[in-house]
């Protein structure tokens, strides 16, 4: 499966500048603070899928995945995230990468920082290419040595030749 068929440069973002901070004095609950920062991340990975042109309404995508996020974690381990839609907000298969070289917490299966994330969101009658991307980046992302490369690479198109390489 050519994965790297759908990654653009203008859909990949070396490093992500979600922030979210909380004083020391911060009373709000664990989960509450987790679920902002997992909101705000999720709100970067939707302006990421944004700049492609091919998605509605941009608000309403940010819902479908917040929504989707609420039903189980896509933080699959070992540093990787793989948010994933179908929704009427996609007008065709959209797929980006984000990259935080220092981590996120996004309540992975491993309880560890998430360091990439391939966001993906497609329209609700798009089952079959979703569900081969999916199967495919899993394949590729299992590799230590592949996730030190994408935790490197100092340009968007080094990351989709090295995707490319992995195919």
């Amino acid at each position: 499966m050519e994965i790297s068929r759908y990654l653009k440069p203008e859909l990949i973002k070396l490093e992500m500048d979600t922030y979210i901070e909380c004083d020391p004095d911060c009373q709000l609950h664990p989960d509450k603070v987790l679920w902002q920062r997992k909101e705000a991340i999720l709100g970067e990975l939707v302006d990421l899928l944004d700049k492609s042109g091919r998605v509605g309404n941009k608000k309403k995508l940010l819902i479908d995945f917040v929504n989707r996020e609420r039903k189980a974690t896509t933080g699959i381990g070992h540093g990787i995230a793989i948010p994933h839609i179908r929704t009427m907000q996609a007008k065709e298969f959209l797929m980006g990468f984000a990259r935080s070289k220092e981590g996120y917490d996004f309540d992975a299966l491993d309880d560890q920082p998430v360091h990439f994330f391939f966001v993906m969101a497609a329209p609700p009658y798009d089952d079959t290419l979703y569900l081969k991307i999916f199967k495919a980046l899993a394949e590729i992302l299992r590799f230590d040595y592949f996730r030190e490369e994408l935790l490197n690479i100092t340009s968007e198109y080094e990351i989709i030749r090295a995707i490319k390489r992995m195919e």
